[in-house]
């Protein structure tokens, strides 16, 4: 380690030459307007369509049956929605709700294209709100509208979300051993 030297971007020190990385923001780095491209993509497999599709008991052919699916206007299965937005949403945690004690709730998800297995996703929040909880003083609000597309930029959903994150992001790291 060199004196002086800051820890990498996304990584905080620990001690002398040792660098943990650093989950989620606190409410003051996440300010109104901020825009994240959440990396890496996330291509969907034959397999997460199969397994998740059955876990979440949705058994529409239009899913898993490629005989029936053949001869939609699609041709082919349509990746399940909840999947999607489970793929999506699990994409911006790290950047965004990482330190979270509770998600509020999410609004206003609408699919506005279909997602097929092959189809790599990528997604992008902005923070289109925030405030200090009155109930819990030590936490913030957080919303944020995120939206997911494909690996040809054609928007494939988009939800608005809203969360709790700790005003003090380096206490609750260090509580959390985080």
């Amino acid at each position: 380690m060199t004196p002086g030297v800051p820890a990498p971007a996304g990584y905080r020190l620990i001690n002398a030459g040792r660098y943990r990385e650093v989950v989620g923001p606190g409410y003051h780095e996440l300010h109104e307007g901020l825009v994240i491209e959440h990396r890496p993509g996330r291509t969907l497999t034959e397999a997460d369509n199969v397994l998740m599709t059955t876990l979440g008991g949705n058994d529409a052919p239009i899913h898993t049956d490629a005989h029936y699916s053949s001869r939609t206007e699609w041709g082919r299965p349509v990746v399940c929605g909840s999947i999607t937005l489970h793929i999506v949403g699990g994409m911006t945690v790290r950047s965004t709700s990482g330190l979270t004690t509770a998600n509020l709730g999410f609004q206003e998800i609408r699919f506005t294209h279909p997602v097929f297995v092959g189809d790599t996703l990528y997604a992008q929040t902005e923070i289109t709100g925030r405030r200090l909880s009155r109930s819990h003083p030590d936490t913030g609000i957080v919303t944020c509208r995120t939206t997911g597309h494909n690996q040809d930029g054609t928007a494939v959903m988009t939800f608005t979300r809203s969360f709790f994150v700790p005003v003090d992001a380096e206490t609750a790291r260090d509580r959390t051993n985080y």
